[in-house]
């Protein structure tokens, strides 16, 4: 067995195992450091892979903020109940699993051996997308309406989570050591993040990256008492939010009254188009990231 082989099987049943037992431990604070573990590994699994987009934003996003979010929500629900899953959940749950995994090996084991056209399309169109990275060209340029969409739904889910009201989070007084750490960290959020931004044309990287690694910085510096109070109700804070998916709407409404249609980007102006739509999907990104995981905070009345 070669190193790699052995590697991708340990790799593997890890993964397994902490998704088993992460839905199964009597402590729900168990199970979410649990589900953070299997975060990073999944995002190691993406690597693996080639997929290092995927990578980064499972590192930044499924791992990290969905991560303290769960924990902020553990924090706020009081005593922590012991759970004692039946024998009868654990069996089926189990059995569920392995009738999944035979479905699916039972599907890829009768696809056709041959490969797909689609990552030769994309190489052959790559020089008319304005990128020379080939995942940002179908995120920005050929499927650009999908990306379009995600945002839409981040904005969506935003609200939805308002609708629920909050509650203000007592945090407790920060160490020391994590304000200046927070001090010293907080300007190398921006400048990966900005680096995330510009790389994501030639190289992984991109919006929803550079969005993750900036709202992780505010997440740092919200834990540190060094972020100033947010909310809905602030104009900058809603324009940040929506700046997105105005832009994304003014440009393909731009390119539908002047250009080929909805979109389709003038081969001149097509990486200019597409950086100005990353910067505001980036922030954009990052403000609702933000707000997602620390909640809504209005400024004291003085």
């Amino acid at each position: 067995m070669s190193a790699e082989l052995f590697f991708d099987s340990v790799l593997i049943l890890l993964l397994l195992g902490l998704a088993g037992t992460a839905l199964h431990v009597r402590r729900l604070y168990t199970s979410i450091v649990l589900f953070i573990v299997f975060g990073l590994l999944l995002a190691l699994t993406w690597a693996r892979l080639g997929a290092v987009d995927l990578a980064l934003a499972e590192a930044a996003i499924g791992a990290g903020l969905i991560g303290v979010m769960l924990l902020a929500a553990l924090g706020r629900s009081g005593p922590e109940p012991a759970l004692r899953p039946g024998w009868f959940i654990v069996t089926a749950s189990l059995l569920a699993g392995a009738l999944v995994a035979a479905l699916l090996a039972g599907a890829v084991w009768h696809l056709p051996g041959q490969t797909s056209t689609l990552p030769a399309l994309v190489n052959e169109h790559l020089d008319d997308s304005g990128v020379s990275h080939p995942v940002t060209a179908v995120l920005l340029n050929f499927r650009a309406w999908d990306t379009l969409l995600e945002l839409i739904v981040l904005l969506l889910a935003f609200l939805g989570v308002r609708q629920l009201g909050h509650a203000e989070q007592a945090l407790p007084a920060a160490w020391p050591l994590l304000r200046a750490w927070s001090r010293l960290l907080a300007p190398l959020t921006i400048m990966v993040g900005g680096y995330l931004l510009w790389r994501g044309s030639t190289a992984p990287g991109g919006a929803f990256q550079a969005g993750a690694v900036l709202a992780a910085g505010a997440v740092m510096l919200n834990l540190a008492g060094l972020l100033p109070p947010l909310g809905w109700s602030q104009r900058a804070v809603r324009t940040l939010i929506l700046a997105g998916i105005l832009v994304f709407t003014a440009v393909a409404g731009l390119t539908h009254w002047f250009g080929p249609g909805w979109l389709n980007y003038p081969g001149p102006w097509s990486k200019s188009l597409i950086v100005l739509i990353e910067i505001a999907a980036s922030l954009s990104i990052a403000t609702t990231l933000t707000l997602l995981v620390i909640g809504e905070r209005e400024r004291p009345v003085p």
